[in-house]
């Protein structure tokens, strides 16, 4: 930013030496996909200066908190006067109006492209917003430029507004611990000893942002929070588990990501074991592999400590994503669960037949229990009995459910 437009905005504020509150600002820049596309440019950017600053006036022009907007070559900056009051609160309203506004702008910006061009228009619109205390020992212009400043670094990626909300959505979530635990039924195939255990899930209250476990977790390990994320919902599975019957076990699901990480320890979850009059020996950690699994060593390490106290080990999704027999061979877990892909219609398919009858082989000679994952059919339920599976799982056997109306 040069001296111009610094003084450009000292004369749009009018407050220079009257600062109070706060100042918002809302950045919005269209950047075009293709550099193809810059002969066409100036006429896009034309349509886009004039349908923004009509949809910004219409949006805001009868709040008392706006106060006007400003061009700086392609980048606009929306003015708003905020009230005093905590600086994250504002923020998180702020981020909020802008999102509605800006990505509803966005696709009839691009649906009304379309209609009047021939020529797909490939763009997108990169937003961000500031909020910054008007602080008395600043002047107007200064306290603008932090504020545009501050803006243009937040909006620098088209998706920086999803972005943040999700994050706030997250640490909104591992503050007020929002994570609802269920429990789906593991039940014998070879004896008549019915439920075998029960596999823990995560469920959210609020599914805004996230439409599920696979997305909440996958952005945690995104923010650098999937440690954070992992120990909220064992405490959770642990807590939500009334009393386990007699040598049943709980299946926890653990990223194998978290068993690399060396501040990993079982201690906490040994402690909120022993309040609900549990033992390690009654849990099995089902360490997911949708990801691949980059020091085997480390979890090995990791694992023998685990077992040392009474804890097993399941694989998860086997069949599935990246697992592989190197996870098998390497890990020597205690329990396989065959993913759903490989048991959904096995008696109608040869192919997958012969995979889980090569899978019960090698676990027979480990010494390993399989248990099928996803069975929906009886006929599924049969063939895996016949085939040897030890234990089977599925909608068929149990939906998953909160522990208390489990019967």
């Amino acid at each position: 930013m040069n001296v111009r437009q610094l003084r450009t905005i000292e004369q749009l504020s009018g407050r220079e030496n009257e600062c109070s509150g706060h100042l918002g600002i809302i950045y919005l820049s269209w950047h075009l996909h293709s550099p193809s596309q810059s002969k066409q440019e100036g006429f896009h950017q034309e349509r886009w200066r004039a349908f923004a600053e009509h949809e910004a006036h219409d949006a805001f022009n009868s709040s008392i908190l706006y106060e006007g907007l400003q061009w700086m070559n392609e980048d606009l900056f929306i003015h708003m006067n905020l009230p005093s009051g905590r600086q994250e609160l504002l923020e998180g309203w702020l981020l909020e109006l802008a999102y509605k506004h800006t990505e509803e702008w966005s696709q009839r910006f691009l649906d009304g492209q379309h209609k009047e061009d021939n020529t797909p228009f490939a763009g997108r619109l990169h937003a961000g917003i500031a909020v910054v205390a008007a602080d008395a020992a600043l002047t107007g212009g200064e306290v603008w430029y932090e504020a545009i400043k501050k803006a243009l670094l937040h909006g620098q990626s088209a998706d920086s507004m999803e972005r943040s909300l999700k994050r706030r959505a997250l640490d909104r979530l591992l503050e007020q611990r929002q994570l609802n635990p269920v429990y789906q039924p593991i039940v014998s195939l070879q004896d008549d000893s019915g439920i075998f255990g029960y596999e823990a899930l995560t469920r959210t209250p609020d599914r805004t942002w996230f439409a599920g476990p696979m997305e909440l977790f996958g952005f945690a390990e995104q923010e650098g929070l999937t440690y954070a994320l992992d120990r909220l919902a064992r405490e959770k599975a642990i807590d939500g588990c009334i009393a386990l019957g007699q040598g049943q076990k709980l299946f926890i699901n653990v990223m194998a990501q978290i068993m690399e990480d060396p501040g990993f320890s079982p201690g906490q979850t040994l402690s909120l074991l022993e309040q609900h009059r549990l033992s390690p020996h009654n849990v099995v950690f089902e360490i997911t592999e949708r990801s691949s699994i980059a020091d085997f060593g480390s979890v090995k390490k990791a694992l023998e400590h685990y077992r040392s106290q009474g804890y097993q080990i399941a694989i998860d999704d086997v069949g599935a994503g990246y697992s592989s027999l190197q996870s098998i061979v390497e890990l020597r877990p205690d329990y396989l669960k065959v993913d759903r892909s490989i048991i959904q219609n096995i008696h109608l398919d040869e192919m997958k037949e012969h995979i889980l009858h090569t899978l019960l082989q090698l676990a027979d000679k480990m010494g390993i229990s399989v248990i099928a994952e996803g069975i929906e059919q009886e006929a599924e339920l049969a063939k895996v009995r016949e085939m040897g599976a030890h234990y089977a799982q599925g909608y068929l056997l149990g939906r998953p459910s909160e522990f208390s109306s489990i019967g």
